[in-house]
């Protein structure tokens, strides 16, 4: 789950990490009212919005040398403008697309003087199952350009969760960005509120950039991103009730109902497979066999009627969607139960589109059977292979 830049240095702040004074806002009336408790006189006008690459962004409404999703503004009717321009509209950024997002909340925070600006991250590194830190000296807009060109300038700083934050990783950090004196003690404690909150928030990733160094010689949290492990979330009912939901795919949020993990993607062969390793599997067949996959959609270990029927709804609900395959492992719901859901859900969804499913585990040949005998137009694959070629076939007669 992804929160709002606002919404992340809330959370920050509560760790005692220094951020810009700011309020957030939902119209142009709001944003004035916030810019007020400001001491001005530069504020800066930031869209929320969930992607990265705001201040180079373009709004689709407006004309091609209008500024981006982040604004100075030098007065408060300058802020009112702003805001009056960015809210309802919609803002494409390299992250977002060609659709965009629309913009229905903004953040106006102080001015800041900046003498220098770094990046800071946390993630987990699944390849060495430690939380990374990775750090440059060329933090602000252009970090992927220097992921890019230059990689030399990024340092990454693997922590081992059994042994947590030690002070010379914050040493490390401190020195990776060329930071000394009472610079470098900042930058260490940082680092280690930083991993507190990563840790005890249960994130994903936790993206400071800019981390800038002011003309006073403090270290502020410009910016920053945040993203939390979904399967953590009852722990931290605060962090659940941030979700902005019109900032997220409508079929996923249905899907998120019935507990299915659902991704939209931009191809015409809609899947429906159990096991997130065995959906990945079905996409990357599907892509050999010339096609593409129009989701990730992973009905989980206990596939119910009620599941089966809503993930078939869910991904009818893209006009791309040309075809289905299913890709059912039967371990604990055995084969034949799976094709008495899968039967139910073709009749009450009033199947339109081809529908080739494969079949394996406990009661195969039950469950082919059950297929076969349906008076549907369901087509039985005998292996993974078989189905992706089957149904790049089907969605081939019917173009």
């Amino acid at each position: 789950m992804n929160i709002h830049e606002y919404q992340a240095k809330e959370l920050l702040a509560k760790y005692g990490i220094a951020i810009p004074a700011g309020y957030p806002a939902t119209s142009a009336a709001e944003a004035v009212e916030g810019a007020k408790k400001l001491p001005g006189p530069l504020y800066v006008v930031k869209a929320q919005i969930h992607a990265g690459g705001r201040g180079k962004g373009k709004f689709k409404e407006l004309p091609a040398d209008a500024k981006g999703g982040v604004r100075l503004a030098k007065s408060i009717d300058e802020v009112s403008s702003n805001a009056e321009e960015m809210l309802g509209n919609t803002l494409v950024t390299v992250q977002t697309g060609d659709h965009g997002k629309e913009v229905n909340r903004l953040y106006v925070t102080d001015g800041v003087d900046i003498a220098k600006e770094y990046y800071l991250s946390l993630l987990v590194d699944r390849a060495s199952g430690r939380v990374a830190m990775v750090v440059s000296t060329e933090g602000g807009m252009d970090i992927e350009a220097v992921a890019h060109d230059t990689p030399e300038k990024i340092t990454t700083i693997t922590i081992d969760p059994a042994q947590g934050f030690m002070p010379h990783h914050g040493r490390a950090v401190a020195f990776a960005l060329k930071l000394s004196g009472d610079l470098a003690k900042q930058c260490q404690r940082l680092a280690a509120q930083l991993y507190t909150a990563f840790i005890e928030l249960d994130c994903a990733m936790l993206e400071i950039n800019p981390l800038v160094e002011t003309d006073d010689g403090k270290l502020l949290v410009l910016d920053t991103k945040m993203s939390f492990d979904s399967n953590a979330l009852y722990r931290h009912k605060d962090v659940e009730a941030m979700r902005d939901e019109s900032e997220e795919d409508p079929a996923e949020i249905e899907a998120s109902k019935y507990d299915l993990a659902y991704i939209k993607l931009d191809g015409n062969i809609g899947c429906m497979v159990n096991g997130a390793g065995l959906a990945m599997a079905t996409m990357d067949i599907i892509k050999l066999n010339g096609a593409f996959p129009a989701n990730f959609l992973d009905v989980g270990g206990g596939a119910t009627t009620e599941k089966v029927t809503a993930a078939f709804k869910i991904i009818l609900k893209d006009p791309a969607v040309e075809g289905i395959l299913v890709n059912i492992f039967g371990g604990i719901m055995k084969c034949d139960v799976i094709a008495n859901g899968i039967v139910q859900a073709a009749k009450d969804v009033n199947l339109s589109v081809p529908l080739v499913v494969r079949l394996e585990g406990t009661n195969v040949e039950k469950g082919k059977e059950i297929l076969d005998n349906s008076g549907l137009p369901i087509v039985s694959a005998d292996d993974l292979g078989d189905a992706a070629r089957k149904i790049v076939a089907e969605v081939k007669k019917t173009a």
